[in-house]
């Protein structure tokens, strides 16, 4: 573990470190420090204006200061003289509540002060569009059934392999790499790890993937509906519960022979029954933070698309291995949420997973019945689940009336949240669209 960032730049040829920090809404902030002054910036951290990001602060507040978390640092593949390092907000001595990181740092510790150390991994799914973000950056890819093409994951070589050389130069283990259910779609998947290292290396990915894309004369893009017909980007959490963190974990604690009934039948234990209870107990709310942007709901409530299924669920139910649902148990020990998107924020995602499912542990949540059914073409004789929100007016309220999510994310993030998300949507709303005109104009 890197603990010294002027050493590690002397090691390494780095002459400049990106002091990194992620706001409320996604944006990643940073500040170029030459390498001679970061013995300085880890002591006391590089100084932001935290009113000029979107972060719930006035231009009257002190100096907000990132220290960086020398364990996180990431020398650029793409630009070796550089060196990424994930950073902590502070101001006049104390973290700053509503920064998604220390959220999720507070609840990390939480659940680790109860014995159980959370591990991610995601599936961040991407375009890759022209320069102006209006047009698939390949013309030839036009299937009606493009997912695993492999003559179009070819035309695209150049930008899939640099970046999976750089994940493997990083030792993220990745694995597979695929073109997705949409045209210009792809996804890349690298080894499931701690929630906090999680968080960074998504924020990281996001970064190289733009930045490597850029470089190919491509924009690469996690907005989760890009394109009308097509199916939009998720970003699904694959999610297990150990009893230790990193290379020391021996015991997985979502696996076992405890749980009963549906839930034992899956491989899962009666606290990975617990802990899934918690984030079918919590969803509605949840989607504030695994679907937050307005674009959000037009993937996991749209059409059917092109090629024949959206992959995102509209309602609160969960099953084994079948991927119509908004948790799927594909085997002993783990689950998936299918629910974020690729507008998530990296550390809001895991923080909310290990708060919902810290809630279902406490409580002894009862995740309620499992559906095996296509819902797709059989989702409408469901009852007994609500269904999503619709927009993310309706997220926001579902949060905001979940008292005991808001509570386990902090209720001065969450108050912060809501106001700036609120804000945002009202800003929605005062847009006079097309769609308007052209609905009623001759009315």
């Amino acid at each position: 573990m890197t603990t010294d960032l002027a050493a590690f730049a002397k090691e390494k040829g780095v002459k400049y470190f990106m002091i990194s920090f992620t706001d409320l809404f996604g944006g990643q902030r940073a500040k170029l420090v030459p390498a001679e002054a970061i013995a300085d910036m880890q002591e006391d951290g590089a100084g932001f204006a935290g009113f000029a990001t979107w972060l719930d602060l006035t231009p009257a507040h002190p100096d907000m200061l990132a220290v960086p978390d020398p364990s996180s640092v990431i020398q650029l593949p793409w630009k070796p003289e550089v060196a990424w390092v994930a950073a902590d907000c502070v101001m006049e001595g104390e973290d700053v509540a509503q920064a998604p990181r220390n959220v999720l740092r507070r609840l990390i510790k939480e659940a680790a002060d109860e014995g159980l150390h959370v591990k991610t991994g995601i599936e961040a799914e991407f375009f890759l569009l022209s320069p102006d973000g209006e047009q698939i950056s390949d013309p030839f890819d036009t299937a009606e059934k493009p997912c695993y093409d492999q003559q179009a994951v070819m035309r695209r070589y150049d930008v899939v392999r640099e970046i999976c050389d750089y994940m493997l130069e990083l030792g993220w283990g990745p694995y597979q790499n695929d073109h997705e259910d949409a045209n210009g779609q792809f996804e890349m998947n690298w080894e499931f790890d701690d929630a906090l290292s999680t968080a960074d290396k998504h924020s990281f990915f996001k970064f190289m993937t733009k930045s490597v894309a850029e470089k190919h004369g491509y924009r690469a893009t996690f907005m989760p509906k890009p394109v009308e017909g097509l199916t939009g980007n998720g970003c699904h959490a694959h999610i297990s519960v150990w009893d230790a963190p990193g290379k020391d974990s021996r015991t997985n604690v979502f696996a076992g022979e405890k749980g009963t009934g549906q839930i034992a039948e899956l491989g899962l234990s009666e606290q990975g029954g617990w802990f899934l209870g918690g984030i079918m107990k919590h969803a509605s709310a949840l989607a504030a933070i695994t679907n937050p942007t307005v674009n959000s709901y037009k993937r996991i409530n749209a059409p059917r698309t092109m090629s024949g299924a959206t992959w995102a669920p509209n309602t609160v139910t969960w099953t084994g291995n079948n991927r119509t649902h908004m948790v799927r148990v594909p085997g002993p020990g783990r689950f998936e949420l299918r629910l974020p998107d690729g507008a998530v924020n990296p550390y809001l995602l895991q923080a909310v997973i290990i708060a919902a499912g810290l809630s279902g542990i406490r409580s002894k949540a009862d995740p309620g019945p499992r559906h095996d059914i296509d819902m797709y073409a059989e989702g409408h004789t469901i009852t007994d689940a609500p269904k999503l929100p619709l927009n993310m007016l309706d997220a926001l309220r579902f949060y905001d009336k979940d008292d005991g999510l808001k509570a386990m994310m902090g209720e001065e993030f969450s108050a912060a949240y809501l106001k700036m998300k609120q804000q945002e949507w009202n800003s929605f709303v005062n847009h006079f669209s097309r769609w308007e005109k052209d609905n009623t104009l001759d009315i």
